[in-house]
């Protein structure tokens, strides 16, 4: 089997340095011991738009082969589409005079509703899916190892995903430790604008509210006080402003229906506070401590 990557960033070198490690340590394995099950027999395309970034995958160890042209993939078996959300669709449009009728495409697009869409009506053998994996990092050099261990790998089909297509999906996101969950499109798209979307936008209005200080003087004390409270409630609004705006351009509907929800408790606890009403906060309080725990964090 031939696998492909295309986009060798963050997410995609990950992906490339997760197999071609798991490849090379099977392969240790089983000449130890030969009597072992058979190595995986799989080779590691990638592409990017830069030939550095090309070399650099090969150097590293992420891929066995790379090139800026998309024509490598008329070798590939499965092809990970690891661009930005604005450039999945497109790229499925540039890979069909190159693809093998057999071959599966797939994507790790934080929306799935508009890809999943738009790129099964482009080529049907279509498995939308979203690791939920990453950092403030981007680029070939910020891969790493084990960056998809324990986290849950979003798989999306629909109605006419083929079910062997899904099945090889997984068997690939398995060799990644990853959690595998499954859901329709539009559900991915409402739980995820609650837990990774709008705490963007939330995270970034913080930053943003911060500059609304006017006194100078208490605004650099700010910055000097700022902590480990300050830095994990806006770590994620500092980070990719591109993904960030693809995260709302994308997911529009959803993201404004938790917004709207989200202001509307505000609202509440600013009405508890402007009335002096500590035990109502305080028992929201209790509440959110409560709730929190109910997450796998």
């Amino acid at each position: 089997m031939n696998i492909g990557i295309v986009g060798l960033g963050l997410i995609g070198g990950s992906l490339g340095l997760e197999l071609y490690t798991h490849r090379q340590q099977t392969q240790a394995q089983i000449s130890n011991n030969p009597s072992a099950s058979p190595s995986p027999s799989y080779r590691i395309l990638g592409i990017s738009l830069e030939q550095k970034i090309c070399d650099i995958a090969v150097k590293q160890g992420v891929v066995d082969e790379a090139s800026v042209d998309l024509s490598l993939m008329s070798q590939a078996d499965i092809i990970f589409i690891c661009t930005p959300i604005a450039a999945i669709a497109p790229t499925v449009a540039k890979l069909i005079p190159y693809l093998q009728p057999h071959t599966i495409l797939t994507d790790v697009g934080s929306v799935k509703k508009p890809i999943v869409e738009n790129c099964s009506a482009l080529w049907p053998n279509f498995v939308g899916g979203h690791p939920m994996a990453g950092n403030t990092q981007t680029g070939i050099n910020a891969a790493q190892h084990h960056l998809f261990v324990n986290k849950p790998y979003v798989i999306t089909p629909t109605a006419n995903t083929p079910l062997e297509s899904i099945k090889i999906v997984e068997s690939i996101v398995d060799l990644l430790q990853a959690k595998i969950y499954h859901c329709q499109p539009e559900e991915h798209d409402r739980a995820v604008a609650w837990i990774s979307h709008l705490p963007v936008i939330v995270s970034g209005s913080l930053i943003a509210s911060l500059r609304q200080e006017d006194n100078p003087d208490v605004a650099l004390l700010a910055h000097y006080f700022a902590s480990s409270g300050f830095r994990d409630t806006s770590r994620v609004g500092g980070g990719n402003p591109e993904l960030g705006l693809m995260m709302a351009k994308y997911n529009r509907d959803a993201l404004l229906r938790s917004l709207q929800s989200y202001r509307q408790t505000l609202d509440k606890i600013t009405t508890y506070i402007e009335q002096e009403d500590w035990q109502t906060l305080e028992k929201q309080l209790h509440q959110n401590h409560s709730d929190r725990l109910k997450f796998n964090l």
